[in-house]
Protein backbone atom coordinates (compact mmCIF):
# COMPACT_ATOMS: atom_id res chain seq x y z
CA UNK A 1 0.00 0.00 0.00
CA UNK A 2 1.33 3.39 -1.22
CA UNK A 3 0.38 6.80 0.45
CA UNK A 4 0.92 10.33 -0.77
CA UNK A 5 2.10 13.42 1.55
CA UNK A 6 0.71 13.76 4.85
CA UNK A 7 0.38 17.01 6.42
CA UNK A 8 0.56 17.60 10.01
CA UNK A 9 -0.83 20.77 11.06
CA UNK A 10 0.03 20.87 14.96
CA UNK A 11 2.45 18.31 16.48
CA UNK A 12 3.16 14.54 15.40
CA UNK A 13 3.37 12.28 18.19
CA UNK A 14 5.01 8.23 17.90
CA UNK A 15 4.57 6.40 21.42
CA UNK A 16 2.73 7.02 24.32
CA UNK A 17 5.14 9.47 25.70
CA UNK A 18 4.04 13.38 26.61
CA UNK A 19 7.17 14.87 25.98
CA UNK A 20 7.27 18.14 28.17
CA UNK A 21 9.77 20.18 26.23
CA UNK A 22 7.77 20.59 23.32
CA UNK A 23 4.92 22.27 25.43
CA UNK A 24 1.58 20.83 25.86
CA UNK A 25 -2.07 22.23 25.08
CA UNK A 26 -2.21 26.02 24.42
CA UNK A 27 1.83 26.20 24.77
CA UNK A 28 2.59 23.31 22.74
CA UNK A 29 5.44 24.18 19.80
CA UNK A 30 3.31 24.00 16.35
CA UNK A 31 5.74 21.54 13.56
CA UNK A 32 7.28 19.90 16.95
CA UNK A 33 7.80 15.65 16.60
CA UNK A 34 8.58 13.04 19.50
CA UNK A 35 9.35 9.74 18.43
CA UNK A 36 9.52 7.47 21.75
CA UNK A 37 12.23 5.22 19.39
CA UNK A 38 13.83 3.40 18.97
CA UNK A 39 13.97 5.11 15.68
CA UNK A 40 15.61 3.66 12.44
CA UNK A 41 16.28 6.50 9.05
CA UNK A 42 17.91 5.24 5.73
CA UNK A 43 18.63 2.43 4.63
CA UNK A 44 16.65 -0.76 6.39
CA UNK A 45 19.38 -3.19 6.51
CA UNK A 46 21.69 -1.05 8.06
CA UNK A 47 21.26 -2.26 11.35
CA UNK A 48 20.72 -5.66 12.25
CA UNK A 49 19.04 -5.20 15.58
CA UNK A 50 18.83 -2.38 18.29
CA UNK A 51 21.33 -0.25 18.83
CA UNK A 52 20.68 3.18 19.67
CA UNK A 53 17.32 5.22 20.95
CA UNK A 54 18.33 6.74 17.10
CA UNK A 55 19.48 4.83 14.37
CA UNK A 56 21.32 6.56 11.11
CA UNK A 57 22.31 4.65 7.76
CA UNK A 58 23.40 5.57 4.54
CA UNK A 59 20.16 6.90 2.69
CA UNK A 60 18.97 4.62 -0.05
CA UNK A 61 15.94 6.25 -1.65
CA UNK A 62 15.26 5.32 -5.14
CA UNK A 63 13.86 8.67 -6.21
CA UNK A 64 17.43 10.43 -5.15
CA UNK A 65 19.97 10.30 -8.27
CA UNK A 66 23.14 10.68 -6.64
CA UNK A 67 23.16 8.87 -2.89
CA UNK A 68 24.98 11.35 -0.45
CA UNK A 69 28.15 9.80 1.22
CA UNK A 70 27.30 10.79 4.67
CA UNK A 71 25.03 9.64 6.87
CA UNK A 72 24.21 12.72 9.18
CA UNK A 73 25.06 16.59 8.45
CA UNK A 74 24.09 19.17 11.18
CA UNK A 75 24.34 22.81 10.69
CA UNK A 76 24.41 24.42 13.88
CA UNK A 77 25.90 23.65 17.48
CA UNK A 78 26.01 20.02 18.70
CA UNK A 79 25.78 19.56 22.25
CA UNK A 80 26.29 15.81 23.86
CA UNK A 81 25.28 16.09 27.87
CA UNK A 82 26.55 13.20 29.98
CA UNK A 83 27.70 11.37 27.20
CA UNK A 84 30.97 9.27 25.41
CA UNK A 85 32.14 9.29 21.87
CA UNK A 86 32.81 6.02 21.07
CA UNK A 87 35.53 4.42 18.64
CA UNK A 88 35.25 7.21 16.55
CA UNK A 89 38.00 8.88 13.52
CA UNK A 90 37.50 12.18 13.67
CA UNK A 91 38.58 13.47 10.82
CA UNK A 92 38.66 17.27 11.38
CA UNK A 93 37.26 19.35 13.62
CA UNK A 94 37.81 23.59 13.87
CA UNK A 95 36.66 26.20 15.77
CA UNK A 96 37.27 28.28 18.67
CA UNK A 97 36.78 25.32 21.00
CA UNK A 98 37.32 22.17 19.62
CA UNK A 99 37.17 19.59 22.91
CA UNK A 100 37.25 15.40 23.62
CA UNK A 101 36.32 14.09 26.48
CA UNK A 102 36.19 10.67 27.50
CA UNK A 103 36.46 9.60 23.65
CA UNK A 104 38.57 7.65 21.79
CA UNK A 105 40.21 9.45 19.33
CA UNK A 106 42.81 7.19 17.71
CA UNK A 107 42.20 3.44 19.39
CA UNK A 108 46.25 2.35 18.91
CA UNK A 109 47.04 5.63 21.09
CA UNK A 110 48.90 7.58 18.89
CA UNK A 111 48.01 10.81 17.52
CA UNK A 112 48.12 11.81 13.53
CA UNK A 113 46.14 13.28 11.32
CA UNK A 114 45.91 13.04 7.17
CA UNK A 115 45.63 15.71 4.68
CA UNK A 116 45.71 16.24 0.63
CA UNK A 117 48.58 15.78 -0.81
CA UNK A 118 50.49 19.45 -1.31
CA UNK A 119 51.85 18.36 -4.63
CA UNK A 120 51.49 15.13 -6.21
CA UNK A 121 47.83 14.59 -7.42
CA UNK A 122 45.38 12.34 -6.04
CA UNK A 123 48.13 11.37 -3.40
CA UNK A 124 47.45 12.12 0.65
CA UNK A 125 49.84 12.63 3.53
CA UNK A 126 49.85 11.49 6.83
CA UNK A 127 52.04 12.35 9.75
CA UNK A 128 51.69 11.21 13.52
CA UNK A 129 52.43 13.86 16.59
CA UNK A 130 55.76 14.19 17.76
CA UNK A 131 55.48 13.24 21.74
CA UNK A 132 57.78 13.58 25.14
CA UNK A 133 57.71 13.50 28.89
CA UNK A 134 57.35 17.47 28.96
CA UNK A 135 55.26 20.16 27.52
CA UNK A 136 58.15 21.43 25.44
CA UNK A 137 58.47 24.49 22.79
CA UNK A 138 61.03 25.39 20.57
CA UNK A 139 62.64 27.77 17.76
CA UNK A 140 64.56 26.99 14.81
CA UNK A 141 66.15 29.09 12.17
CA UNK A 142 69.69 29.96 10.66
CA UNK A 143 72.48 32.22 11.95
CA UNK A 144 74.89 33.40 8.75
CA UNK A 145 76.10 37.16 7.77
CA UNK A 146 78.88 37.83 10.36
CA UNK A 147 75.89 37.07 13.10
CA UNK A 148 76.47 35.26 16.22
CA UNK A 149 73.58 35.86 17.91
CA UNK A 150 70.02 33.64 18.18
CA UNK A 151 67.50 36.12 19.90
CA UNK A 152 65.04 33.74 21.15
CA UNK A 153 61.35 34.48 21.06
CA UNK A 154 59.99 37.61 23.28
CA UNK A 155 57.44 35.34 24.85
CA UNK A 156 59.32 32.63 26.02
CA UNK A 157 60.12 35.05 29.07
CA UNK A 158 57.71 33.79 31.46
CA UNK A 159 56.55 30.53 29.30
CA UNK A 160 59.45 28.48 29.57
CA UNK A 161 62.47 27.61 32.21
CA UNK A 162 65.35 28.77 30.82
CA UNK A 163 67.41 26.50 32.37
CA UNK A 164 66.00 23.66 30.59
CA UNK A 165 67.32 25.50 26.93
CA UNK A 166 69.31 23.00 24.81
CA UNK A 167 70.44 24.38 21.83
CA UNK A 168 71.72 22.11 18.57
CA UNK A 169 73.66 23.30 16.02
CA UNK A 170 74.73 22.47 12.34
CA UNK A 171 77.32 23.89 10.59
CA UNK A 172 77.14 24.53 6.99
CA UNK A 173 80.22 24.84 4.40
CA UNK A 174 82.88 23.86 6.82
CA UNK A 175 83.38 22.69 9.89
CA UNK A 176 83.65 25.73 12.23
CA UNK A 177 83.44 24.32 15.36
CA UNK A 178 80.51 26.48 16.73
CA UNK A 179 79.82 26.25 20.42
CA UNK A 180 77.41 27.93 22.81
CA UNK A 181 79.26 30.39 25.08
CA UNK A 182 76.54 31.34 26.91
CA UNK A 183 72.75 32.04 27.20
CA UNK A 184 71.14 35.19 28.94
CA UNK A 185 67.89 35.18 29.98
CA UNK A 186 68.20 38.92 30.87
CA UNK A 187 68.28 39.55 27.03
CA UNK A 188 66.82 36.84 25.65
CA UNK A 189 69.72 35.59 23.19
CA UNK A 190 71.87 32.43 22.77
CA UNK A 191 75.60 33.70 21.88
CA UNK A 192 78.10 31.48 19.82
CA UNK A 193 81.30 31.48 18.65
CA UNK A 194 83.53 29.66 16.32
CA UNK A 195 86.92 28.47 16.29
CA UNK A 196 89.56 31.20 15.04
CA UNK A 197 86.65 34.03 14.74
CA UNK A 198 85.32 32.15 11.55
CA UNK A 199 82.16 33.70 10.47
CA UNK A 200 79.15 31.65 11.86
CA UNK A 201 77.06 30.13 9.26
CA UNK A 202 74.53 27.44 11.39
CA UNK A 203 71.37 26.30 11.34
CA UNK A 204 69.49 26.01 15.09
CA UNK A 205 67.51 23.78 16.93
CA UNK A 206 66.29 25.22 20.53
CA UNK A 207 64.05 23.65 22.47
CA UNK A 208 63.17 24.60 26.29
CA UNK A 209 59.99 23.16 28.78
CA UNK A 210 57.45 24.99 29.49
CA UNK A 211 57.27 26.76 33.20
CA UNK A 212 53.46 28.12 33.22
CA UNK A 213 51.95 24.56 34.44
CA UNK A 214 52.88 21.34 36.82
CA UNK A 215 55.71 19.15 35.70
CA UNK A 216 54.18 16.58 33.90
CA UNK A 217 53.38 12.76 35.18
CA UNK A 218 54.57 10.74 32.65
CA UNK A 219 53.49 7.66 34.48
CA UNK A 220 50.93 6.56 37.04
CA UNK A 221 48.94 3.89 38.55
CA UNK A 222 45.61 3.88 37.16
CA UNK A 223 42.69 1.86 34.97
CA UNK A 224 41.58 5.52 32.85
CA UNK A 225 42.98 9.05 32.61
CA UNK A 226 40.80 10.06 35.33
CA UNK A 227 43.19 8.40 37.98
CA UNK A 228 45.85 11.28 36.70
CA UNK A 229 47.38 12.17 40.04
CA UNK A 230 48.16 15.66 38.57
CA UNK A 231 46.31 18.47 37.76
CA UNK A 232 44.05 17.22 34.33
CA UNK A 233 43.55 20.99 33.01
CA UNK A 234 47.02 21.00 32.15
CA UNK A 235 47.29 18.95 30.06
CA UNK A 236 43.91 18.46 28.12
CA UNK A 237 42.20 20.28 25.45
CA UNK A 238 40.63 23.63 26.27
CA UNK A 239 40.26 22.60 30.07
CA UNK A 240 38.54 19.35 30.36
CA UNK A 241 38.71 16.51 32.50
CA UNK A 242 39.09 13.55 30.49
CA UNK A 243 37.57 10.37 31.65
CA UNK A 244 35.23 12.54 33.74
CA UNK A 245 33.73 15.45 31.41
CA UNK A 246 33.93 18.30 33.61
CA UNK A 247 35.62 21.61 32.53
CA UNK A 248 37.90 23.13 34.89
CA UNK A 249 37.09 26.77 34.58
Amino acid sequence: MKFGNITIGKQLFVGWGLPKALGLGEKSIRGAGYVEGPLQVGKDDAFSEVSATVMIGPENNTDVESHPSDSLVVEGNQTINNGNLHTSNLLACTGQSCSFSGSTINVQGWKGFDIKHPNKEKHRLRHVCVEGPEAAVYCRGRVCNGNNVIDLPSYWKGLVDYESITVQLTCLGSHQNVIVKRISPIEDKVYLQSQGGMPVDCFYHIMAARIDGEELVVEYEGESPADYPGDPSQFSISGYDYGRGVTND
